[in-house]
This record gives C-alpha cells, structure tokens and sequence, in this order.
C-alpha cells in the first residue's frame, strides 16, 4: 500500500506535479498514463523511494516491488536463476544446501569412521536444508521457473551467466525477479518493452489477477485495456493528477464526455456573458442605468472566470531523419563477422550488404544477436571475428534501444552539441524545441529523463548528422502515440538505407523493407508479409 500528501515532484528547476494525494491499494491496477515528459518515470521512482518528492510524503506499507525503465540487472556473473531466486533470498538458500550436500559426500569418503565430522556435516545440511525450506523450497524453485518460462526465457538460459544475455533477456530477467518476489504492491515501467507477444499475452493474464497494488505505466492499450481498473493521467499543464475510478475503456470514454461537457459549458457560459455585456454597454449610455450597467459586466466577467481554464492539446514533436549525404553503391558491408558470449555464439560468419537506400528488417527470438550485430556495424563493439568493411561516402547514424550514445552526466543541450558539432546554439535549441525539448528542459541532465524522452532526444542527435545508413534498435520503444506516430512518418520518408531491429510491426508498415536478415542463423531473404508472425515473435 502506498500514501502520497500534499506530494510536488520536480526535475531540476521544473516542477511538474504539484501537491499530489492518492491512496493505492491492495487491488488497485493502476494505469499511470500522459505524454511524454508528463513526469510518469519520476512519480514512480518517487512512488518507489528511489526519488525523494520536493514536498510532501510519500508513505509505503509492506514490500515495493519497482521495474524502471533502464533497470540493469546485478553481477554479470550471476547466473539467471540465482538472479530471480535471490528475490527471495533462495539463491543463498540454495548455495548453503549445495554446500552442505558435498561436505556430506566428503566426510563419507574422506572421514570413513568419523563419525563426529559426519554428524556435524549432517547437522549443517539439516540447518541448510530448513533455510530452504523456509523460503520456499522446492514449490518456490519451481514458482520461478514457471514465470521465467511465461516472460519467454527458455530453459537453456536460466544456467547462463547474465553476462553472456543480451539486452532484451536482461530486462526479462529483471521483471521475472520482480514478479516472484510476492511483493505487496508492485510499480512496473513499460513492462513490455522486450516481450515477444506469448510473453506479453502471459503477463497481461498475470496482472489481471494480481491481488496486491499495481502501478503500470505502458503504451501497450491492450495490456492497459485489459489489466487496470483505475487510471491516473497526469496533466502537465496543470501539473495535477486527474483519478479515474474506471476501467481504461471507461476512462477513454468519460474523458471524451469530459472534454464535449467543457466545451459545452464554455460556449454556453460566452454567450450568456457576450449576452450581458452587450446589454450593459446599452444601459451605460443612460445615467439611471449606468450602475447597473456595471454590475452586470463584473457579472459576466466572473461568469467567464468561473470556467476552467482551456486544456490545449499535447503538443508533439516534429520528428524528422537526416538528409543522407552522397554516397557510393554500397556504403556499408560485413563479412564473416562472428561474436560469442560466455561460450555461446550469437553471430557465425555472417555477411552483409547494405545497398544505397535499401530497407533491411533483422528478425529473430531475443538473444539472437539483433542488437549485437547493429552494435557491431555502429563501432559500439568489436567483433571476434571478420570485419566490417565502410563503403565510400559512409556515414553511420546509430539509434540504440539501450540509449547508451547520450551521456547521462550532461544536459540535454550538452547532448545534442555533442552529437552535432557543426549547430550553433540558436539552431541546437530550435532542434530540441521541434522534439519537444523547450525552456528549462534543455539543462536537464540526460539521466533523469523518461525512457521516452530519452528516445526524442536521440533521434534529434541524428537530425543533422547527414547520415545515409541508420541503424536503428527498437525505435519506439517508451513512445507515447503522438510520438510514435511521428518516428514512423519520420522512418517512412527516409531516403536512405536502413537497417531496423524491432517488435513493433507498425514500424515494419513503416519502413516497407524490401529485404529481411533472420538471426541466429544469418539468412537472408527478399521481405514478404509472411514474415511479418515473426516481428511480434521477435
């Protein structure tokens, strides 16, 4: 259960909820919904003790179970089962009986007529062996795999260090741990980010019946549709939360009714004061009405002041890619190029050409070596094995789904600059104004930036790079629909070539490739829509 009072949340300078009180309770599906940059990533994290708030309290009963949106998972070594169980504490559980178990065995063979080591060997695993059970046991171990299996980790992976896991898997790992960890209340950041479709169909069945507190922030309307039974939309411009006690259709359909009420009473509120007003300006002229006259404009003037105040729509970034600079037939190649992780190839002599102006989709299972190969191709990460080879007039851009090309530490300005050096400062903030990046927003650090945001200010690095081939990983990823509506345009119209990793088969309608690359295998293949069961599979 969790309490906030009187709550104000701020990042830097801007404040962006003011005086906020809600109650979530067990029960509760909360869904926490507004655009990009509405303060939905602080206010869980402030939510979750990770952020303090700048006023008020924030009061949590009982275990909080928090997934953000950047969430890495612990020591690389660490292997994925230990990971989820140590949510419980059972990966220590299981380490103390393992333990035991072979110093039994040792004292059998090494200490034949000891019986004083036997039995003190024995009494360890009697103590290792109601720790476990303690914590759940054998059932508990089984629980884990159960919902690793649900979030699509296949069973060849849970003995793997976390290491050796791409991205997707890690972040996969990490929800796993949250959900067996029977937390009171759990606070989940686009949960499906990741998840291939059985994955996500498997944690919409799991929320629906979660019985503790939920806040979910996602821009998966059907996750949303068929979990919460509250909304909160967040109003920047009025820096508030409006509670909706409904389910999400409910709430779609009251705040449609909500708006047509206000632009109702407004209309109808302007015409009576219009009304009043052009009565008083008649009664002015006589001196017998004159006071009366000014009674009745004070009245039509408070008339107006009573209305809420207009809601202007969301605004939304004009997202645009860059204009490729010339380049040769082909810019960009690989050849043979192999990668390993932790004894596990991903990446086995694979070739590649990209072609001026070509559409490539890299399809396959997570884990496949997707975003080791874009990493690869961008110089993020060396190969084992072959090389990439540069065409002539090359120029890379690189979106990566992980956001490690900005730098955390420096302004949102900073940031840009970096990206392109050649923009003076009047240009660098008509850029960030066009993504939605306007006023104090530009002196924000990176870090403390949404998911979403962090996607726009990405894509503006690229604006003005002249690059002719992007690489692009999971680029809507944590976009609300305006934005993501925009990236897709943005990607549609593209003149040059790209080379796409992603879940989302909007942005394969968008990109209309005209060839596929199918990983682990590295085949490659003309597109076709019969691919297209694959995206969501992905």
């Amino acid at each position: 259960m969790i309490t906030t009072r009187g709550v104000d949340v701020r990042v830097a300078a801007c404040l962006l909820l003011s005086d906020v009180t809600l109650h979530i309770a067990p029960g509760d599906r909360i869904g926490l919904v507004g655009r990009n940059g509405a303060g939905k990533t602080t206010l869980l994290a402030t939510l979750a003790g990770r952020l303090r708030p700048a006023a008020g309290t924030v009061t949590r009963t009982g275990p909080v179970g928090y997934l953000a949106q950047d969430s890495r998972a612990a020591d690389p070594s660490v292997t994925v089962t230990g990971r989820i169980l140590s949510a419980r504490g059972l990966d220590t559980a299981v380490r103390d009986l393992r333990a035991a178990e072979n110093a039994i065995a040792e004292s059998t063979v090494a200490a034949a007529g000891d019986e004083r080591a036997q039995r003190r060997a024995l009494a360890s695993y009697t103590r290792a062996e109601a720790e476990f059970q303690a914590r759940g046991g054998y059932p508990a171990e089984a629980e884990a795999a159960r919902v690793a299996a649900g979030l699509g980790l296949p069973e060849r992976v849970l003995d793997s260090p976390l290491g050796a896991l791409s991205g997707g898997q890690r972040r996969r790992v990490e929800l796993a741990r949250i959900l067996f960890a029977d937390h009171g209340t759990l606070l989940l950041d686009e949960p499906t980010n990741h998840l291939d479709a059985d994955a996500v169909h498997w944690l919409r069945g799991y929320l629906a019946g979660y019985p503790g507190g939920l806040v979910l922030i996602s821009h998966d309307v059907p996750l949303l549709a068929g979990t919460v039974n509250r909304v909160f939309h967040l109003d920047p411009q009025r820096a508030t939360v409006d509670v909706h006690n409904t389910g999400w259709d409910a709430y779609l359909a009251q705040r449609a009714a909500d708006e047509r009420r206000r632009t109702r009473e407004r209309a109808n509120a302007e015409r009576k004061a219009a009304a009043l007003h052009a009565q008083a300006d008649r009664m002015r002229a006589n001196v017998a009405t004159a006071v009366s006259a000014r009674s009745m404009a004070r009245r039509a003037d408070r008339m107006i002041a009573a209305l809420e105040p207009v809601r202007q729509a969301e605004r939304t970034a004009r997202i645009r890619l860059p204009e490729p600079a010339p380049c040769g037939r082909m810019p960009l190649g690989a050849i043979g190029l192999a990668k390993s992780y932790g004894g596990r190839a991903v990446l086995d002599g694979l070739d590649l050409a990209v072609d001026r102006g070509s559409r490539l989709v890299v399809l396959g299972p997570n884990g496949a070596g997707k975003t080791t190969l874009l990493r690869i191709l961008a110089g993020r990460e060396a190969a084992d094995g072959g090389r990439v080879v540069p065409g002539p007039g090359l120029r890379l851009g690189y979106f990566a789904q992980e956001h490690d090309t900005l730098d955390p530490d420096r302004t949102v300005r900073e940031n840009l600059a970096a990206a392109a050096p050649g923009l003076g400062d009047g240009d660098v903030r008509h850029v960030l104004g066009a993504f939605l990046f306007r006023g104090d927003d530009a002196d924000k650090p990176a870090g403390v930036l949404s998911g979403g945001e962090k996607t726009r200010l990405a894509l503006a690095g690229l604006v003005h790079s002249g690059a002719n081939v992007l690489l692009l990983d999971e680029p809507t990823n944590n976009l609300d629909p305006a934005s993501r509506t925009e990236v897709l345009a943005a990607v549609g119209g593209y003149p040059g070539a790209i080379v796409l990793v992603t879940h989302d088969p909007g942005a394969i309608e968008a990109l209309r490739p005209d060839r596929v690359l199918l990983l682990p295998g590295g085949d490659e293949d003309l597109w076709s829509e019969d691919y297209l069961d694959l995206v969501a599979a992905g």
